[in-house]
């Protein structure tokens, strides 16, 4: 049995910036339907994938996410 991982944030994300699903799945290196499934929870986002979005939307894997209302996503150590 498949259960649905939706992220709610990553289809309001997509829109804000005015773009389709083809634009945000050739900067991720995937297929349109592939990010259609992410957005639609059918398939679960792969960290890599996680991970360039928060670049891409400048928002933290937390928003991303749901887990909290701040988009921002802190800047990363100086050592980093």
């Amino acid at each position: 049995m498949s259960e649905k991982f939706t992220i709610p944030r990553l289809k309001e994300l997509r829109q804000e910036k005015n773009i389709y699903q083809r634009h945000v799945a050739k900067y991720l290196g995937c297929t349109q339907q592939t990010y259609s499934r992410y957005e639609n929870g059918e398939l679960q986002i792969s960290l890599p994938h996680l991970i360039k979005l928060t670049y891409f939307y400048d928002a933290s894997t937390d928003f991303i996410l749901g887990l909290t209302d701040v988009k921002k996503r802190p800047a990363p150590p100086k050592n980093y």
